[in-house]
């Protein structure tokens, strides 16, 4: 069974969906196909009535639904709460601007007159993963609603509650049916959803694997696409950081969501001269993390998101010690029931070991010392990721000269603060292409259209 509610707290079945069959799946395509010629018709103010709706629903029943995410994939109930929040903020944000951001832009061509007009193209397909179960959900539905398109979505089997739970929301707040679609499907059936030509564009944000994957066939079908992609983030900081401002961001950095974050902070890059003040405050922060129930307020370290999960990163730890690694700290399961894993530190991790390059998607960090400034840019580059990072110091003009140098598609300075929905989200190299949120966001799946008038004899 592809999508099952399973505590990752207890690691109880709570809940499970079978996959739609042949005739389901036809139907939903084409009740998205039917409704997208009625809403693409829809002025951006008719739009708004429904997505603003959908945003004040989410606020007012943030607890419920905050709830539904810390019982299948095990988020602490405060961090629940929290995106449940910005996702209804996301909403909102579009539904006040997307007719601003989609309006015709006027151009200067040397004779008549031209502009650019914006138009919708028809289903897009989302595919989008369990760590962030109604955000990332949002910041796809807001714009693309918008903009005039409709989605069928695949979220992931270990989230089936609220993927059913977001899906309601749009239809409470009065969405037509085929406006926002879930799709319990397989990843098999992923690649008959790309081929089917009533999907015009793919939006995915998961594994390295999964986006290549994806993507290709997105390519083959000469279908616009968006890939969001995993990360390993650097962390630099430099000999002048203000030690007690950054270590909290640190701790926050490496251990919200329990670490499960594509844009967390992974990669702790810091100048010789303040490393051991860093690392010794930093292990200790962590240290002090204490494992307890999601859903109580007072836990600070909850559980991840599954046992496979747990799984896997404790294979990446022991390969990496394997391989020369030095584990500082944790790299163990915590002896309790669930998914818990110990706060962990590696460090003198060589270029030639696994680490060096994967992604560690959970509570643990990875350290390097460098020896200034330089070393530390030329070390964040050295990645196959570039999604985000951040630098410290004191100096904010060096941080920005800093940030100019790192490779990668976000940067932050003495903050590691994203959650914006005016910020334009994502990453180059292995970490994807197009951008979510911001303006930039609602452009992705949009027909830029050139119009141009002009009086001029034809060419002889």
């Amino acid at each position: 069974m592809t999508y099952q509610s399973l505590s990752p707290f207890d690691g109880k079945l709570i809940k499970g969906f079978e996959d739609i069959n042949a005739a389901q799946y036809e139907t939903k395509l084409a009740a998205a196909q039917t409704c997208f010629e009625t809403w693409r018709h829809k002025t951006y103010a008719e739009r708004a009535v429904i997505i603003a709706k959908a945003a004040k629903l989410l606020h007012e029943q943030a607890d419920a639904f905050a709830r539904t995410m810390t019982l299948e994939m095990g988020k602490r109930i405060g961090e629940a709460r929290g995106e449940v929040e910005f996702s209804s903020r996301i909403l909102a944000y579009y539904a006040k601007n997307a007719e601003r951001f989609l309006a015709p832009v006027k151009l200067n061509p040397t004779v008549g007159e031209a502009h650019m007009e914006s138009s919708p193209i028809g289903v897009i397909f989302g595919v989008e993963p369990w760590n962030f179960p109604y955000y990332q959900l949002a910041r796809i539905a807001g714009p693309h609603l918008m903009a005039g398109n409709t989605l069928v979505v695949k979220h992931a089997g270990i989230v089936p509650q609220c993927a059913l739970a977001f899906e309601k929301l749009l239809l409470d707040a009065g969405a037509p049916v085929g406006l926002y679609t879930n799709l319990f499907i397989s990843h098999e059936q992923c690649d008959q959803v790309v081929d089917d030509p009533r999907i015009k564009g793919v939006c995915l944000t998961g594994s390295v694997a999964a986006g290549q994957s994806v993507a290709a066939r997105a390519g083959k079908n000469l279908k616009v696409s968006s890939m969001e992609l995993g990360g390993s983030d650097a962390f630099i900081v430099l000999e002048d950081a203000d030690l007690d401002h950054t270590i909290p961001w640190a701790v926050w950095g490496r251990m919200y969501n329990t670490g499960q974050t594509c844009c967390a902070a992974k990669r702790f890059i810091v100048v010789d001269s303040i490393a051991d003040k860093f690392i010794e405050r930093f292990q200790a922060a962590l240290g002090a993390l204490k494992a307890g129930d999601p859903m109580d307020e007072k836990t600070t370290l909850g559980p991840l998101s599954s046992e496979a999960a747990l799984v896997q990163l404790l294979k990446q730890v022991d390969t990496a010690v394997a391989k020369g690694a030095k584990l500082l700290m944790g790299g163990k399961r915590i002896d309790r029931p669930g998914s818990y894993m110990q706060p962990s530190i590696l460090t003198d991790i060589k270029p030639e070991n696994p680490a060096f390059r994967d992604e560690f998607f959970g509570p643990v960090a990875l350290f390097f010392r460098v020896k200034d400034e330089a070393a530390a840019i030329a070390l964040a580059n050295d990645s196959d990721f570039g999604l985000g990072g951040s630098v410290w110091t004191k100096d904010v003009a060096r941080g920005k000269r800093v940030a100019t140098k790192v490779e990668t598609g976000m940067m932050f300075i003495n903050n590691i603060d994203w959650s914006d929905a005016e910020l334009p989200f994502g990453g180059i190299k292995n970490s994807g292409y197009g951008r979510e949120l911001g303006d930039m966001g609602i452009q992705e799946f949009v027909n830029k259209k050139l119009v141009r008038t002009a009086n001029e004899h034809a060419p002889t």
